[in-house]
């Protein structure tokens, strides 16, 4: 087609209007759990495993899976997925043996743990890595967020970075933890039911399974591209390997510590695994359709750099109901708000736990450190804000590219610690920081002389590879590259283990024993709120599940109103399903 129709009608404006109301009841409803520290950055250690999982998953991705991941997918077709496998063997893992232990440690920020097992100094490097490199990666969503709405409004994209990040920024310092878990949980509920229709739509435009498996390039589901694509099988390994470290290490000890005990963890994890399954599927059909639809997507994009980081949205502008490109934009500026608002709250409670508390005002109360909580947050949304306007105006490198590279080069050096340090105990205090160390100096190394010129001849692969096989290669070698140089450094630290003082070595046993110890939930936190929980969620589902059937209502054809009564339906009725439970727990007067 020449053209499309114009992307959001006055009632997709309406539906995100109220989800931006919606959002800030959620706040302000929420507000009302939050009474001390623990409360505003955890939850209290309360919450239940059907929110902390919800929030969980939605917090590991972001708008990116809808542009820069979905781009990948439009050109490349299967390997993207990959990822995501990797995402939910890792929330697996989780489930079946670190999820429970990281609600075990018993602390308010996982960065509390990291002293706790290597001491002080380490707590500190890991505090002053992991804010700055939290903004880095806030502002790639952010960058991500603004390439979506920029394609869907035909705006300027700095613009649209400005002000969805004002708007992020205004909601998180609202409510605390407890908003950010309702609130992601609540937008699950919308967002894959969403992109399942989606999805549907997708595959009808074309004829069906059948009609998508007959026009979709052959290359696009071809696993056997693994054999005969220079370095995708490394690729694949690599991917794989990298979701388990980034979904099973100390610094992200923070998505289970909200959780009530062990068994709550065990069943967040578990929660978060099978979404991502189902995500795979629905995520990245729509852009693959897109490619039938659309092969020149620079013809109905020509404002954006990379124009297939707009594949999802030309099927969705193609396929959807009047009325649900509202609720669509709606849910993935969740997918990016649940990323930001939660790693404002983490980044903000590393700044007030690990550094102003500990440092600063050893003696401060409680309502003290609320409020410079809240100080910090602000402070670090517009400095995301900055980082998501200086990304933008990079060139040459796409968002998938640029969110690989940033997690390989800078985050693995800082994950392999924190995972090695959970399976090897008798390590010296500076094993952690000088693994860090050892790691970026790696990644120079490896990224300037391990080159894919270099890897070609060596594997017995035809010079010159293709652009696709070189960054498989890039990501692949930094990868295996920076574990394997951290991993041989933090075990060769053990050979200081006897050295170390009585005072560390009494340190890591105490981590051990509490990260081994289970919860007694009614003994450590006292009662719990979990009618309250249910209660108060299962209302807000309701509302919105009932305002998305109401959309049904709008002028469409009957698959059009199916979609809005299926969507709205499952939202609702999983709100009915809460309140139901939580009138069966609350207790008898």
């Amino acid at each position: 087609p020449t053209a499309l129709a114009p992307p959001m009608t006055r009632y997709d404006y309406a539906v995100l209007v109220f989800y931006f109301i919606y959002m800030l009841a959620i706040s302000w409803v929420f507000r009302r759990f939050v009474t001390d520290v623990s409360e505003y950055f955890r939850g209290g250690g309360k919450a239940l495993w059907w929110m902390a999982g919800g929030s969980a998953f939605m917090v590991a991705f972001s708008a990116w899976t809808f542009t820069g991941a979905a781009s990948k997918a439009y050109s490349d077709g299967w390997p993207v997925i990959i990822i995501y496998v990797g995402n939910s063997l890792g929330f697996l893992v989780n489930a079946f043996h670190f999820g429970p232990r990281f609600r075990q440690l018993r602390v308010v920020t996982s960065l509390q743990a990291i002293r706790a097992r290597f001491g002080v100094a380490s707590e500190q490097v890991f505090t002053w890595l992991q804010i700055p490199f939290g903004l880095l990666q806030a502002g790639i969503w952010l960058n991500a967020l603004g390439v979506f709405f920029a394609a869907v409004f035909g705006i300027d994209l700095s613009l649209t970075i400005m002000a969805t990040g004002v708007v992020v920024l205004v909601m998180a310092l609202i409510g605390g933890s407890w908003a950010v878990l309702a609130s992601d949980f609540i937008q699950v509920l919308i967002l894959m039911p969403v992109c399942l229709a989606v999805t549907v739509l997708a595959l009808l435009k074309v004829g069906g399974f059948d009609g998508f498996l007959a026009q979709l390039p052959a290359a696009h589901l071809d696993l056997g591209q693994v054999f005969t694509q220079e370095f995708l099988w490394l690729w694949c390994l690599a991917m794989i390997l990298k979701q388990l470290f980034s979904t099973n290490n100390l610094a992200d000890a923070n998505r289970y510590l909200c959780v009530k005990d062990g068994r709550h963890a065990r069943w967040a994890g578990l929660l978060g695994a099978g979404l991502f399954v189902i995500g795979m599927v629905i995520w990245f059909i729509p852009p693959m359709v897109a490619r039938i639809l659309h092969p020149d997507l620079a013809v109905l994009f020509p404002a954006l750099k990379n124009p297939e980081e707009a594949a999802f949205i030309a099927v969705a502008r193609d396929v959807m109901p009047v009325g649900m490109m509202g609720l669509l934009v709606s849910g993935i500026f969740a997918a990016t708000m649940s990323s930001m608002d939660s790693g404002l709250n983490k980044n903000a409670g590393f700044f007030i736990k690990n550094f102003y508390q500990p440092v600063l005002k050893p003696h401060a109360p409680d309502a003290h450190l609320l409020r410079v909580g809240k100080f910090a947050t602000a402070v670090l949304g517009l400095l995301v804000i900055v980082v998501g306007l200086k990304l933008s105006e990079l060139r040459g490198m796409d968002l998938f590219t640029m969110t690989q590279r940033l997690s390989i080069l800078i985050g693995t050096p800082i994950l392999v610690p924190l995972v090695l340090g959970l399976i090897v105990r008798r390590t010296p205090p500076w094993s952690a920081w000088s693994t860090v160390l050892v790691g970026f100096v790696s990644s120079l190394l490896i990224s300037r002389y391990l080159t894919p010129e270099w890897a070609a001849p060596l594997f017995g692969y035809p010079a010159p590879l293709d652009t696709t096989a070189k960054e498989y290669w890039r990501q692949s070698i930094e990868l295996f590259g920076n574990i394997s140089v951290g991993s041989a450094w933090f075990l060769g630290t053990t050979f200081f283990w006897r050295r170390t003082t009585p005072e560390h070595k009494a340190n890591v046993a105490e981590f051990f024993i509490r990260f081994n110890t289970p919860i007694d939930f009614a003994k450590e936190e006292g009662a719990g709120n979990d009618a309250r929980q249910a209660g108060v969620v299962g209302w807000l589902c309701v509302a919105y599940g009932a305002f998305v059937v109401l959309l049904a209502l709008i002028p469409n054809p009957l698959i059009g109103r199916l979609a809005f009564l299926g969507c709205g339906g499952i939202v609702a009725g999983v709100g009915a399903l809460l309140l139901f439970t939580a009138k069966k727990d609350r207790p008898v007067a």
